[in-house]
């Protein structure tokens, strides 16, 4: 159960009620809608990682998942029908969620990401050989903008953990207007 109950545009403030009133019903937006002077420009933020990047779309999904995976299972459950819509295999789908980032379903920038992201997540320490093989893979823009995503959804993970936020179901795609 989460330990702040969930906001609702029922009984926020105008501004945020607003915003809440265009998005899924989502326990996510519920609880960082407490947060009324951060909330719509997280919003914004959010919606300039999930539409606004360089970054190839499977490239985000599987960074998205990759955090989801190791840090908070939410994450996981809601961006699975996004990676899909990007292109993400059931194969890969299996294989990461099995810890199998080496799989021979990934190709080599996929494994550079996910390599890179997990150290992210696990402590910060991202070696200077995985590094390395990500900057064979992606420009620098593209490498820039796989730790940002990488960040906010472990900043988020983390604050969805620490306030232990209530699972729900994957939001309609579409619904979190992100590119596919």
């Amino acid at each position: 159960m989460a330990r702040v109950p969930y906001v609702d545009a029922d009984n926020a403030p105008p501004a945020t009620a607003k915003a809440l009133t265009r998005l899924p019903g989502l326990n996510v937006f519920g609880l960082l809608a407490h947060a009324e002077t951060a909330f719509v420009p997280w919003l914004r933020f959010g919606g300039a990682v999930l539409s606004g990047l360089a970054l190839d779309p499977l490239l985000r999904e599987l960074t998205i998942l990759q955090v989801g995976r190791l840090a908070a299972r939410y994450e996981w459950d809601q961006h699975v029908p996004i990676a899909r819509a990007c292109g993400a295999t059931d194969e890969q789908i299996a294989a990461l969620d099995a810890g199998e980032t080496g799989h021979a379903c990934f190709t080599p920038a996929q494994r550079a990401v996910l390599a890179f992201v997990a150290d992210m997540v696990r402590d910060g320490e991202v070696p200077d050989d995985t590094y390395a093989a990500l900057a064979a893979e992606l420009d620098d823009r593209r490498v820039v903008e796989v730790a940002l995503t990488a960040g906010h959804y472990l900043g988020l993970a983390r604050i969805m953990t620490a306030l232990r936020i209530d699972p729900d179901q994957a939001a309609p795609l579409g619904s979190l207007k992100a590119s596919t």
